[in-house]
């Protein structure tokens, strides 16, 4: 039977970790963040990459125990030695992939139709028919597709905060106000509610591990695109919403349907048609990212032995499971043309946040049984797991008490 084809390196994963983080975050939830924190939004975003930090810690070890596809699933499997537990855990993460990438095609349409005016639900069916036949295509195609949108999307974020500095450079002495008083909880109760849509925009990096599959030496470059993915985003993501929700109105922002080019027209009075392009480019990443990985656990979940194993399918010529891309491409196509962007982003949160939460605990009971991490392999203090389950379970609770 055909495999999988292992060829990506460190820095293509990376690349890919850096696409549907950035894609699926700042080009498309910076406004809805904005408009419940206000000038504090970068707060908000790095909060949400502290909680991330933990379960970060906790995948990495994991990925380096168990280089597999569907490796939530084999995670639970090993901590809870429960296998309707694997199983539940492998289909919310196809619903967070599937979610994930209705929010960010619905998000895209906003930036399309400043170029064409065409229904949202017709480009939302071309945009979603034309990612799923690219994701089916191949893996190395996909990746270095997605790798070009990366570098072209963060190269538009790093423009957006020159602009912004160099069109007023005491932005700089500004920075703290983001920041408010520890006193203040009228601010601090905003950023916790724009921390469910931040925490949203971090999601990405638990979808390398399941490449692992196609990754090179995986135990090894598995933690590494992990760490990097997360801070180099966190980097992005505040310094982003730093530059726009100091230089723009917030009220402005937060009505955009397309916030960043907004920003840019703003900052610099120049036409915003090249960040609107490169916007429409980066969300497209987030989409074609999702679904390679939601594919891939459909997959391993076959594979495992979860469900059938017609999704075990992979076809000779391009080595990518067709049949369970075909099925997460409908899926999302259903959920896109159903739902809002910000309701998506916020369920894609909750599912997220519970898995991480499962994940961390998998880690805490395999430490406590005393199974140790394979020799000169990445390993974490059993605080850190517990501190990831903690953190997501408190992200969580404040989703219900706002």
């Amino acid at each position: 039977m055909p495999e999988l084809n292992r060829s990506l390196s460190l820095p293509l994963v990376v690349l890919y970790g850096l696409g549907v983080t950035i894609g699926a975050g700042i080009y498309v939830l910076l406004g809805a963040a904005a408009g419940r924190s206000g000038v504090h939004a970068p707060v908000a975003f790095v909060m949400a990459s502290i909680v991330m930090g933990f379960s970060a810690a906790s995948f990495a070890e994991l990925s380096a125990r168990f280089p597999v596809s569907a490796g939530e699933a084999a995670y639970v499997q090993a901590g809870f030695k429960s296998a309707t537990l694997s199983t539940i855990i492998g289909f919310m993460v196809i619903m967070s992939g599937v979610v994930s990438s209705a929010a960010i095609t619905v998000g895209s349409t906003g930036y399309i139709r400043e170029f064409i005016d065409v229904p949202s639900s017709m480009l939302i069916i071309v945009i979603v028919l034309s990612i799923g036949a690219i994701a089916a295509w191949g893996i190395m195609q996909s990746v270095i597709f997605a790798s070009l949108f990366t570098i072209i999307e963060s190269s538009a974020l790093l423009a957006i905060v020159v602009a912004g500095i160099g069109a007023n450079p005491g932005l700089l002495l500004d920075l703290p106000d983001v920041v408010p008083p520890l006193s203040d909880f009228p601010a601090w109760a905003a950023i916790s509610s724009a921390g469910l849509l931040a925490f949203f925009a971090f999601i990405g990096f638990e979808d390398i591990v399941n490449l692992a599959e196609e990754v090179k030496e995986p135990e090894r470059t598995l933690p590494w695109a992990i760490f990097l993915t997360l801070a180099l985003s966190t980097i992005f993501y505040f310094l982003v919403t730093a530059v726009a929700v100091l230089s723009v109105p917030i009220g402005e922002l937060a009505a955009s349907n397309a916030p960043l080019s907004y920003v840019f027209g703003h900052i610099t009075g120049m036409s915003p048609v090249a960040i609107t392009a490169i916007a429409i480019v980066a969300t497209l990443n987030g989409v074609i990212i999702q679904i390679i990985m939601a594919a891939r656990v459909l997959y391993g979940l076959g594979k495992q032995g979860s469900i059938h194993t017609v999704f075990t399918h992979i076809h000779p010529r391009t080595q990518t499971p067709l049949i369970a891309t075909g099925v997460i491409t409908a899926v999302v196509l259903v959920m896109a043309l159903a739902f809002p962007v910000e309701n998506l982003a916020e369920w894609t949160s909750r599912i997220v946040l519970v898995i991480f939460t499962l994940v961390n605990l998998s880690l805490v009971l395999l430490k406590r049984r005393g199974i140790s991490a394979p020799e000169n392999r990445f390993s974490v203090p059993i605080w850190i797991p517990i501190a990831g389950s903690v953190s997501c379970l408190a992200l969580l609770a404040s989703d219900f008490v706002n």
